[in-house]
């Protein structure tokens, strides 16, 4: 008996192969899992379509697959990664023989795509895209500039609070004005003030002590 005339088989092969195909992108599969992924999805639209018709379709497929993982990793507002898997919809249900063929086909992209979060579970998640998406932490240490260079020369320098800043609220330092921020405390308007950290564009100031010109604390 042929395989393909079981119409609930699309939702196994587009199920499985979704999954496998989003797991590769999410987790460090070794290409296992895109290359036994892009054999079922090719597999599938084979069957089914004429030769003349499986790339486009296998194109609108991938597609998808690439949009929902990009509005997953840089965008994150549901989208980029909607209209991603309209085309994995569109894909499967156009290039299906009948109307049962293509639900079981859609039912099986939108379990496989779920389904391929618990990859994350079970193995070690690709780095490479946070990487992409600079959340590693840049810092002075590993050769990077993590500051705004120009805050950055304001450490050590004194001025004067042009409101109470409690803790946030607006200095003075050779004529400039700047939004800083307290160590946790308040500080009252027109109080002198000295420079003691900066990161990126947050500076941490502390008062001055008048009588010896040395920050409090220290």
């Amino acid at each position: 008996m042929d395989i393909f005339s079981l119409y609930w088989i699309s939702f196994f092969i587009i199920g499985i192969g979704t999954m496998l195909l989003i797991g590769e992108l999410l987790v460090r599969a070794r290409g296992l899992f895109a290359l036994i992924g892009f054999s079922l999805i090719t597999l599938y639209f084979y069957a089914y379509l004429d030769t003349s018709m499986i790339i486009t379709m296998t194109i609108l497929y991938f597609l998808g697959i690439i949009f929902i993982f990009i509005d997953g990793e840089f965008i994150n507002d549901g989208t980029l990664a909607g209209i991603g898997v309209l085309l994995m919809i569109i894909s499967v249900g156009v290039s299906s023989p009948n109307w049962i063929v293509g639900l079981y086909a859609i039912i099986g992209v939108v379990i496989g795509a779920v389904s391929s979060l618990v990859w994350l579970k079970v193995l070690p998640k690709r780095k490479m895209w946070t990487k992409i998406a600079l959340l590693d932490r840049l810092t002075d240490e590993q050769g990077y500039s993590s500051v705004n260079v120009e805050h950055q020369k304001l450490i050590g320098k004194t001025g004067i609070t042009l409101s109470n800043l409690r803790p946030v609220g607006t200095i003075k330092i050779d004529d400039n004005n700047y939004s800083a921020i307290s160590n946790g405390y308040w500080i009252e308007k027109e109080t002198e003030i000295i420079v003691k950290q900066v990161d990126g564009t947050r500076i941490l100031v502390d008062t001055l002590d008048k009588s010896n010109g040395k920050a409090r604390g220290s």
